[in-house]
């Protein structure tokens, strides 16, 4: 069975996450179990996600879900506006709301090239830096 779509395509919040993560080398996008996933080989963000509290499921519709590296997992977790998301958590995915950032995305734009350096390929990474120079 299909999962829902659980956004809607034309929300500012993911038209400017879309806008970010397109921009990396060879990143496409693509619709994972409802929400809206950016990918290479595999997925380095994904916009929207929930979590379990107290036997309830807590939506995180306008979020961020990013792959972190292990030394920085810890400092963002203890961060409240963090979140551990269901399913990717244990593997060391954590959320971000979008909604109170306001303009300063500058924090989303760090979390995203650092998952996307995390799981693209070398020579997808090797443009990224050739195009920084």
């Amino acid at each position: 069975m299909a999962h829902p779509q659980m956004f809607e395509d034309d929300d500012p919040y993911l038209q400017r996450l879309r806008a970010i993560a397109l921009a990396y080398p060879g990143a496409d996008e693509k619709v994972s179990h409802g929400r809206p996933a950016f990918f290479t080989t595999k997925v380095f963000a994904y916009f929207g996600g929930s979590l379990k509290v107290d036997g309830e499921w807590e939506q995180h519709g306008r979020s961020v879900i990013v792959l972190t590296d292990a030394d920085e997992r810890a400092a963002l977790v203890a961060d409240d506006r963090f979140f551990v998301p269901a399913y990717l958590g244990p593997s060391g995915w954590v959320g971000l709301d979008l909604e109170p950032l306001g303009d300063d995305w500058s924090e989303v734009e760090e979390l995203v090239e650092s998952s996307y350096r995390a799981t693209a390929g070398v020579r997808q990474v090797t443009e990224l830096d050739a195009r920084r120079t």
